[in-house]
């Protein structure tokens, strides 16, 4: 049986083709590439049903991830991360029906390791020796460990402000690291000029083509557990917006497919009003954003001035009737105690700030009574300490409380 359906990488600017089987960065055009998989094909060979009795992982869907031998895949044992309703933050919110998918319990802690597997496995099918990326510091601390555990050398640059535990992840993995004041945008020039200089592979943000096949494998699973169906309302925090394209584009390949029905769900955008350059395009009504000047929110994972994807984050947005919000510093660290306190679910700031942005929809009649809402946690809270103040009084062996 086919292992992949792959069959070559586009161009969504200028529809220009360009092969699978060789090393690929961008288009010549600027553009990031997208995979295509033969879908009529693999819907004549391959139902749902074929799920059933394989791994628990996000390597159950191959037939639509872009590795040709199985032998190449490189695996920490991710995917299939939980489905959680949430009933009493749920009817607090006034959302009966509100469930969480919770990134945080994949390796490394955050959803960053489903890019990071496909895009790693796929390097190595390819040859690749030596990467190299900017990051905000959960991919780059996926990817070090994915490389490590591939044997391929990795160069990471993110800013000096990036969670303490990212650099340690790095490190750890054998990564060879370096900070830099400023963005990560000034990541990405120094990248950027490093990998001309040394010719390593690009793995920046959509700079190649298979870390949104792994980050797909979100939309592929939500729809799996929801019996092949799919939620009225799906929101995610939004930096470079991988995730987001990602989802999208698994939704309209099951749909083509005939897996789910042809209705998408509606899909948010979520950022920080300290950085929210897809949510002031969207009210603009533009279909790409604009460079957003001094960026600034504690929720540093969505903390990305201007994104390589924001046309294709937008246009998702745009087709599934969805929308872009902004959220407050102090409305989603407010947000993360409400989650912990009602649900026992300790949520990264970013999966907070698609919560608070649920609650403002559900306030505003965006959504709806009665409709299905899946929030999107992408890590685990225990990330971000600095995120949560824990005093304390102390007591003496003696003492009483």
């Amino acid at each position: 049986m086919t292992f992949s359906y792959l069959t070559h990488l586009h161009c969504p600017k200028c529809q220009a083709v360009y092969r699978a089987d060789e090393v690929q960065q961008r288009c010549a055009c600027g553009s990031p590439l997208l995979a295509n998989y033969d879908l009529d094909a693999l819907k004549k060979r391959v139902t749902p049903d074929c799920l059933l009795g394989r791994k628990e992982n996000l390597w159950r869907y191959h037939e639509l991830l872009p590795i040709i031998e199985e032998k190449n895949i490189v695996s920490l044992g991710e995917g299939m991360t939980p489905l959680l309703p949430l009933p009493r933050l749920g009817t607090e919110m006034g959302i009966r029906h509100l469930y969480m998918k919770d990134e945080g319990a994949l390796p490394s802690g955050t959803f960053k390791a489903r890019g990071a597997t496909v895009g790693v496995s796929k390097a190595k099918e390819l040859g690749v020796t030596e990467l190299a990326m900017p990051t905000n510091g959960n991919a780059g601390a996926a990817w070090s460990l994915y490389a490590a555990r591939a044997g391929i050398g990795a160069s990471i640059v993110m800013p000096v402000g990036a969670p303490l535990i990212n650099r340690k992840e790095c490190a750890v993995a054998g990564a060879k690291l370096h900070l830099v004041e400023g963005t990560i945008s000034d990541a990405g020039k120094i990248v950027e000029q490093a990998v001309k200089t040394h010719g390593w592979f690009d793995a920046s943000t959509l700079k190649e083509p298979y870390r949104i096949e792994g980050k797909k494998t979100m939309g592929l699973e939500i729809a799996e557990q929801f019996g092949w169906n799919v939620p009225d309302v799906i929101l995610y925090p939004t930096g470079g917006g991988v995730g987001l394209i990602g989802i999208y584009k698994a939704l309209r390949e099951l749909v083509a497919l005939g897996w789910i029905p042809d209705r998408l769900p509606r899909l948010v955008a979520v950022q920080a009003k300290g950085c929210a350059p897809i949510v002031r395009a969207w009210e603009e009504k533009k279909r790409e954003s604009a460079f957003w000047a001094h960026p600034s929110t504690v929720a540093f994972g969505i903390q990305v001035p201007k994104a390589l994807g924001d046309f294709l984050v937008l246009e998702a947005v745009y087709e599934t009737e969805g929308c872009a919000v902004a959220v407050e510093d102090a409305a989603l660290l407010q947000e993360m105690q409400r989650v912990a306190r009602t649900e026992g679910a300790f949520v990264c700031p970013e999966g907070a700030a698609a919560f608070s942005a649920a609650r403002a929809l559900r306030e505003n009649g965006w959504i709806q009574d009665g409709e299905t809402v899946v929030v999107l946690n992408t890590g685990c809270g225990l990330k971000y300490p600095e995120t949560v103040r824990a005093e304390a009084p102390i007591l003496q062996a003696h003492d009483r409380i």
